[in-house]
């Protein structure tokens, strides 16, 4: 079993920046591939970012290319997304998720992942 839990949410002004943090536990952090997501209300849940077990590939939403970093610590068993240039439009709850896929595996889809934690709350004012 693994446990997901992120921490970084908060309220920032427009223009400003958030660095998201997932800290990982049960399993072999190194063995999966992660991912961050985000939902906003109403809406569906979106691909945001991922990232290979390795670290040695991402994938990017295209909403969010060029703003947003993913990483990891795999010492730290922590999944982290640094967020720049924020707007009113990422306004979300933000999801890590975490699955053992095989090789260098990036998944876009939310039924790709089997572990997912409970959320944080981003919130961009103007």
């Amino acid at each position: 079993q693994v446990q997901l839990v992120e921490s970084g949410g908060g309220l920032v002004q427009a223009g400003g920046s958030l660095r998201l943090s997932c800290a990982v536990s049960g399993r072999t952090f190194s063995s999966y591939a992660m991912g961050w997501f985000r939902q906003a209300p109403g809406k569906e849940r979106d691909f945001v970012a991922a990232i290979t077990w390795s670290g040695g590939a991402t994938d990017y939403a295209d909403s969010v290319k060029g703003r947003f970093t993913i990483s990891r610590d795999n010492a730290k068993n922590t999944l982290y997304l640094q967020m720049n240039s924020l707007q009113p439009e990422d306004t979300a709850v933000y999801y890590c998720a975490a699955e053992p896929f095989p090789s260098s595996t990036l998944a876009r889809g939310t039924d790709e992942y089997g572990y997912w934690g409970q959320g944080t709350q981003v919130t961009i004012s103007l």
